[in-house]
Order: structure tokens, then C-alpha cells, then sequence
């Protein structure tokens, strides 16, 4: 099939060119834009008791009060307000309501500190809305108008809460994506100058996958919105790094044959039909099992990762087309010439270094599987301390961004909870009104649940059939003490609820809960899912029921090896109360299925020099030589595009860049180099049972080349090998 596919692009290559960029026209022209939502309750199904809570507070309180922005006032010396002070807050909030900010619904001033030093200005949004793009330019318009009304005077105010927050994460999201977008570039570039030494095949990547990229992006944006999926802004700064690492590896592939293949002696546009048939279904396996993967989080109950999935699916699919269409249809176009100026493509280098290595895989195997197996499971041991983190509003953005700063300093002047209260809703079952009666005593039990600061009844609706009652806990509404006695809240509320009532809990501490309930079920879905979709692919390229086995078990060792250095390092070196709550599925994801590609590229190198009739060891020595610089320089690059996402200066893709770059160097330099080819060595022939994938093949016969410019279809190399 690959070759048949390698035959028809080098035979057209005009055509298939000009055909991506119809498409990429048609795409562009006519796809949607993508949506994005930052409300973290609209990530979970409506199932759960804090998605109930919610809608129950929509129907029985349609005018309740809840903040979506909260200015925060103080003195610029630091000291108490004054009776002055707190006439320009009263005058500051009257003015600010009377300005009719779209999607304001209304503005009223909030309870000061008991210190005296701050005052509040509560301001509520429409709840349909929450967390939509428009509400974030709300909080624009907010935040500069509070601070012109507070010219003048002797305030200093700053906006806070969700909708602020959701600004100040778009505007962290844009300068993020484009410092990732121009750190993956400056890296791509540099790193294939310095392996090719020709500035064409450099740019040439960036070009194509450029296009890909838009491409890409028009499919996901038509897919969210033909199947109503959540979206992020945090997805498209991965997209960037998937598209130009997962292209470029691919790139690689393709370029590192298709220069072997010109150095043994293939006519240039043999070459690339030879290269694409030779390369094309390790390509074609590797994307297999990220897009496999990738799908496989459609089995997620939460809706940012349900999204996540499908997106860099079809991001994956699209590189893989273009893998094996427009980039060898452009090469071949252009010939060896994309080697210019360098004349080093014309002879075989030495290959010292991963000879060397291929020697020392085929001579010691066992030493080898044991050291790197050692070193993986040490670093396994970091995922004991392992904890995670849920408000994914702070984990997007700088500390230092304002809303950021809101949050840090109502923390301290407030209790910690009072920013985002917790909501006990008791309805009747019957319909019928609640017994008032039992109010006084039922508050009272909330309020003596461990962790919690106060507890009050504060309205009944209209009906007389639920009462809300809120209540505030000692902890910020994101940190683990918070979801655990947002638990005990939930218990009590249950256990202790009145005769004929029964109880949801709301507020953000219990969407939290519910979203540690969610990831929890996702490890137990996703995560095995995964693991025997890939193990299938594995089993149909390899023929083999037996290799599939120890590959996947050395890629759990690199996830395992990768969770525990970042738990080490972001836990323990830099003392964060732990890691964001989905970076686990997210690192599973890419370093099991990205990191399989690399031990793919290996083993189907492997088969394909013991089909050349060499021994089991032998081969994976070889395999080593010739497969390994293809995998170091593709692990190389694809490892430093991810750690490029450090740069977005927020802590979730800072440890998603640190973690996925660290699982994708484990991948390349320790399983695929030296775990995977030695285990495959000492297994031997076993390794391919119940077929014999590795045993060699009689030579085919070499028909006589088609004259007619190149299209000599069917040229094999049986005896054609290096030594």
C-alpha cells in the first residue's frame, strides 16, 4: 500500500501539492471560529451533585447574587479606610452599576474586612454566559473604568473573580502561544541546519506543517462545533507543539531513509517512492497509536479533555496524510537538491557514536535492559509523593496577573473561603414548603463540620421549597484541605437533612471534588483503553503477540519514570502543593503514545535487518547504528518543542512542557535506544512468536526500471545493505 501511495504522489507531485492547497483554502475560508469556555463546571457532566447544585440554584433563585467580578479596594499607604475612603468606594460602586456594561447585571458593594484595610464591589454577570469570551471583555471594559472612577482618590483597586480571571488567562494564553510558537520554531530550524546542513530541508518542514496547521485547526474548530465540545485556551498552545514535533519526527522519518536510500544508489524519485515504502508503515503505525490515544479520551467525563482528544486527533491524522503525501511530493520536486549546499548526503558517515552503541546493545544486553531498566524504575518511585491540584484558573497564568493577585490578598484579608462560599441547597421531596423550624438547627451542624469557618441560612425562594445555605470554609476553595471538608460538608448535609428534604452542595470546593471524582474515573477508563488499542496496533505491525507485551511495559516504565522526576521536582524542589489535577492523563497520553513511536521506528528497524538474515542480537546492534541518529534527532527536537511550553510563564503548561519533553527524552534516549533493542535481543526469535516477522526473506526478483522518467515502480533492495 505505502508504496503504491509512494508511486502516485512522486508520479504527481504538482497535483498533489496543489490539492493540499485547495484544501487549505476551502478549510480556512470556511471553517468556524473556535470557541472557548473557562468555566470549570462546564467541563463535567450533569450528573454530578455539583452540576445538580447548580442548575437547582438557576431555577429556584433566578436573581440570586452571585460575583463574577470583585473589585478590591484598599489605601495606597497600606492603612485603614477612612470615612472619606469608604464614600468613594459607596460613589465608585453607584457609578460603576449606572454604566450599563453589557452583560452586568448588577452592582453592589460587598462586606469589608474585618481589619478595615479593604472594601469590596461585588458584580454580577449574566450565569448563561459564565465563562464565555464575552464576559471576559466585560471585565475588560470592568476593570479600566473602576480604575479611572478611582482616579482622584486615595484608593488603589484591583479586579478579581471569575470573569477577571478568565481575561487575565486569554491574554497569559495569547502571549504564551506565541512565545511557544517562536521558541518551536527557533528550535526546528536551528536543530536541522545543524543535522542537514542545508537550509532548504530546514525551512522546508516549518512550511509544510505551517500549512498543515491551518488545516488542521479549521477541521478541529468545524469538529466543536458539529459536536458541541467544550474548548480551552490552553489547547491551542498544545496544538502548536503537536503539529510542528509530531510533523518534524514524521519529517524525519522519511528524510533520514530517503537520504539512505540516495546513498545507495536509487535514482532521486526511486528514492523517495523506495523511502515512503520502506518508512511509511512506521509512520503510519506510530500515528496509528497516537491518534488511538488521543481518541481514546473521548471516554472522559470531563469535557476539556473530551475536546482535547478529538482536537490533537485530528491534528496527528492530518500530519500523518502529509507525512506521506505533500512532503515527499515537494522533495521529490525539488530532488537532492534539498541537501544544498551540503554534499555530505552523497557518502555513508561512520556513524561512530551509534555504532558503538549498537555494539554495546548486541555484545551485553542484559547489562544494558538492567541499567536502563534501573534507572526507570528509580525515578518511578517520585510518583509515591504524587498530589494533585484542581483551579485551573490560577494554574494558567502568572501569579502576578491581577485577578491572581485579587485572590491572593482576599485570601488574607477575608476568611480563605469567602472569595468562592459553598452552597447547601434543601429542597422538599413532595413539593410542598420547607419546615422553617428546622433552619436554625440544621446550620448549626454545617457549621460544625471540621473546616468550616461559618454557616447561615441566607434565602428561601419564592415557593417556600428550597432553602440556601451558605456556608464558608477556612480553606481557598482549590487546595486539598477545601475538598476535603467541602466532603465532610457533603455528609453532614446528606445525613442530617430533615425529614422529607434531601440536599445538593454547590460552589466551586465541590466542583473541585467532583472533578478529583471525574480524573479518578478517567485513570480507570482512559488509561487501560489506551494501553490495549496501542498494544493492538503494536500486534498487527509486528506481527506478534509476545513483543507488544514488554514494549508497552517498558513505555509504563518511562510514564512512571517521568510522573516521578516531575513530582521531584515541581513538588519537592519547588515546593508546589501539587501537580494540576489532569496532567497525569495528559502525560500518559503523550509519553505513552508519542514515546511509542520511537520504540515503533526501533523494532520495525530491528525486523527489518534480521529479514536481511542477521541473528537477533546482531540485529538490534544494527538497528541501533542506523536507526538511532533518526531517533535521537527526532526525540531531540520533538523533546525541546515541548519544553518550549515553559515559556508561557504559568504553572500548568509549565510542568506539562517539563514533563511530556523529560517522558519524550526518556522515550527516545533510554527505551528506545537501549531497553527496547536489547530486551528484543535477549527475548530472540521468541520476541516475534506466533509468527516469524524477523526470519529472512528469499530476494525478489528486480524487474527492469520503467523508462520514463522514474517511475521504475518496484525496485527492491534485498542485498543492498550497509554493514
Amino acid at each position: 500500500m505505502f508504496r503504491s501511495i509512494g508511486n502516485a504522489v512522486v508520479r504527481h507531485p504538482v497535483w498533489t501539492i496543489v490539492a493540499w492547497l485547495i484544501a487549505a483554502v476551502a478549510i480556512v475560508a470556511t471553517a468556524p471560529s473556535l470557541p472557548s469556555n473557562s468555566d470549570e463546571s462546564s467541563f463535567l457532566p450533569k450528573s454530578y451533585e455539583s452540576i445538580k447544585a447548580a442548575d437547582l440554584q438557576v431555577k429556584a433563585f433566578p436573581s440570586a447574587f452571585t460575583p463574577s467580578a470583585i473589585a478590591l479596594y484598599q489605601r495606597t499607604d497600606g492603612g485603614k479606610l477612612t470615612a472619606q475612603d469608604k464614600k468613594d468606594v459607596a460613589r465608585i460602586t453607584t457609578e460603576l452599576g449606572e454604566k450599563k456594561i453589557d452583560q452586568v447585571q448588577k452592582v453592589v458593594p460587598g462586606q469589608p474586612s474585618e481589619d478595615g484595610r479593604y472594601a469590596l464591589t461585588l458584580v454580577q454577570m449574566d450565569s448563561k454566559n459564565a465563562g464565555q469570551p464575552k464576559q471576559a471583555d466585560a471585565a475588560e471594559v470592568l476593570r479600566d473604568d473602576v480604575k479611572q472612577l478611582a482616579k482622584g482618590t486615595d484608593l488603589d483597586v484591583k479586579l478579581g473573580g471569575s470573569a477577571a480571571q478568565a481575561l487575565d488567562q486569554q491574554d497569559s494564553s495569547k502571549r504564551g502561544e506565541a512565545l511557544i510558537g517562536i521558541g518551536t520554531f527557533v528550535i526546528i530550524l536551528v536543530t536541522l541546519l545543524i543535522i542537514f546542513r542545508a537550509p532548504i530541508l530546514a525551512f522546508l518542514p516549518l512550511i509544510t506543517i505551517g500549512l498543515v496547521s491551518a488545516i488542521a485547526n479549521g477541521l478541529i474548530a468545524y469538529a466543536t462545533k458539529l459536536f458541541d465540545l467544550q474548548a480551552n485556551s490552553s489547547i491551542s498552545s498544545i496544538l502548536i507543539v503537536v503539529l510542528f514535533g509530531v510533523g518534524t519526527d514524521y519529517f524525519l522519518f522519511l528524510m533520514f531513509r530517503y537520504r539512505e536510500r540516495l546513498r545507495l544508489g536509487d535514482e532521486p524519485k526511486q528514492a523517495m517512492v523506495n523511502a515512503v515504502d520502506r518508512v511509511g508503515e512506521a509512520i503510519a503505525s506510530a500515528a496509528g497509536a497516537v491518534i488511538i490515544a488521543f481518541l481514546a479520551l473521548v471516554l472522559s467525563t470531563l469535557g476539556f479533555l473530551k475536546q482535547m482528544g478529538p482536537a490533537l486527533a485530528i491534528a496527528v491524522t492530518v500530519t500523518l496524510i502529509a507525512g506521506l503525501t505533500l512532503i515527499p511530493a515537494v522533495v521529490s520536486l525539488i530532488g537532492p537538491k534539498v541537501f544544498w549546499p551540503s554534499k555530505s548526503w552523497q557518502r555513508e558517515p561512520d556513524n561512530a557514536r551509534f555504532a558503538a552503541l549498537g555494539r554495546g546493545v548486541q555484545n551485553r544486553p542484559a547489562l544494558v535492559a538492567a541499567v536502563s531498566g534501573l534507572i526507570l524504575v528509580a525515578l518511578s518511585l517520585g510518583t509515591l509523593g504524587y498530589k494533585a491540584t484542581f483551579d485551573l484558573a490560577s494554574g494558567s497564568m502568572p501569579k502576578t496577573k491581577e485577578s491572581m493577585v485579587v485572590q491572593d490578598e482576599m485570601q488574607k484579608a477575608y476568611s480563605a473561603g469567602a472569595a468562592a462560599p459553598t452552597d447547601v441547597y434543601l429542597s422538599s421531596t413532595d413539593g410542598s414548603p420547607l419546615d422553617k423550624s428546622a433552619f436554625d438547627a440544621y446550620a448549626q451542624k454545617l457549621g460544625a463540620v471540621d473546616g468550616v469557618a461559618s454557616a447561615r441560612m441566607s434565602q428561601v425562594n419564592r415557593a417556600g421549597t428550597t432553602a440556601d445555605f451558605t456556608v464558608t470554609l477556612k480553606y481557598e476553595a482549590s487546595t486539598d484541605k477545601a475538598i476535603e471538608a467541602v466532603g465532610k460538608v457533603r455528609d453532614v448535609a446528606h445525613s442530617d437533612a430533615p425529614e422529607g428534604t434531601e440536599a445538593l452542595v454547590g460552589g466551586m470546593s465541590s466542583i473541585y471534588k467532583d472533578i478529583d471524582a471525574a480524573v479518578n474515573h478517567d485513570y480507570r477508563t482512559v488509561f487501560p483503553v489506551a494501553a490495549a488499542l496501542i498494544m493492538l496496533i503494536l500486534g498487527l505491525l509486528l506481527r506478534s503477540v509476545v513483543a507488544p507485551w514488554y514494549l508497552m511495559a517498558s513505555v509504563g516504565l518511562g510514564f512512571g519514570a517521568t510522573l516521578g522526576a516531575t513530582v521531584w521536582i515541581f513538588q519537592e524542589g519547588q515546593g508546589h502543593s501539587g501537580l494540576m489535577f489532569m496532567l497525569p492523563v495528559i502525560m500518559y497520553l503523550f509519553v505513552v503514545a508519542i514515546g511509542t513511536d520511537y520504540n515503533i521506528l526501533m523494532i520495525a528497524r530491528l525486523r527489518e535487518e534480521a529479514r536481511e538474515g542477521r541473528e537477533p542480537r546482531e540485529a538490534a546492534g544494527m538497528a541501533v547504528r542506523h536507526a538511532g541518529p533518526t531517533v535521537a534527532a527526532a526525540g531531540f527536537i520533538l523533546a525541546a518543542t515541548f519544553a518550549t511550553m515553559m515559556l508561557a510563564g504559568n504553572s500548568l503548561l509549565t510542568e506539562m512542557g517539563f514533563a511530556v519533553s523529560f517522558g519524550i527524552a526518556v522515550a527516545a534516549f533510554v527505551m528506545a535506544m537501549f531497553f527496547t533493542p536489547s530486551l528484543t535481543a535477549l527475548i530472540g526469535h521468541a520476541a516475534w512468536w506466533p509468527g516469524h516477522a524477523d526470519r529472512a526473506k528469499e530476494p525478489e526478483p528486480v524487474p527492469a526500471p520503467v523508462s520514463g522518467g522514474g517511475r521504475d515502480s518496484a525496485v527492491h533492495d534485498p542485498a543492498g545493505r550497509r554493514n
